[in-house]
């Protein structure tokens, strides 16, 4: 049986990766495709943990080879999924978790693959503004283009299935939870999962 591809999407400073992280460790049952960039890493990334981190050239390869199952251009810095992870991963029975950006997500949409996209708000743009500066990692001008990036990534919001405003992260990480199990109850995952069950229940006896 195929796993399900989760898509979660939200501007930068929202508490996407904190939320995904937390999703990750609890359920055994999701594996967290690790994207390919061609940024530099940040204080207490792990190449291979955080994202794969590649010169520009060897981006470009690796696209122009299909590597990818889709590409965004994000702050000057490139991002990818590598199509082989996920195709292996949900051909094992497991859930695959794209933490990608709208962009990335309208274009595994237009390749029909079937998929449930969550998007996460911050509670207000202060909120999103205080967190981007507890980073301690960006000067005013890059948090104030990511400000400006952020507003852009939020309209994008109804292109998604689900949205959950991180406000607080127990809240936010039980509701994410509940879309995971939601989904898993779909009728064609379900009928899927229990064929067997299901024609043994409806066969004559």
């Amino acid at each position: 049986m195929s796993g399900n591809l989760f898509i979660v999407s939200a501007p930068s400073g929202a508490g996407k990766t904190t939320l995904v992280s937390g999703l990750v460790a609890a359920d055994p049952g999701i594996r967290k495709s690790v994207s390919y960039t061609t940024r530099p890493p940040r204080l207490g990334e792990e190449n291979g943990r955080s994202y794969h981190f590649i010169g520009v050239e060897e981006f470009e390869r690796m696209r122009a080879q299909g590597d990818f199952l889709e590409t965004a251009r994000v702050h000057e810095n490139f991002y990818g999924t590598s199509r082989r992870t996920v195709e292996k991963e949900t051909a094992g029975g497991f859930d695959v978790l794209l933490e990608i950006d709208w962009q990335g997500a309208a274009q595994i949409r237009r390749l029909a693959y079937e998929t449930v996209a969550i998007f996460v708000l911050p509670p207000s743009i202060a909120a999103l503004e205080s967190r981007l500066r507890k980073r301690g990692q960006d000067s005013e001008a890059v948090i104030a283009q990511r400000l400006a990036a952020a507003r852009e990534e939020m309209s994008h919001y109804d292109e998604f299935d689900f949205l959950i405003v991180n406000e607080d992260f127990d809240t936010a990480t039980r509701e994410m939870q509940a879309i995971f199990l939601a989904s898993r109850q779909r009728l064609a995952v379900q009928a899927e999962r229990h064929a067997a069950l299901i024609q043994a229940l409806l066969q004559e006896t």
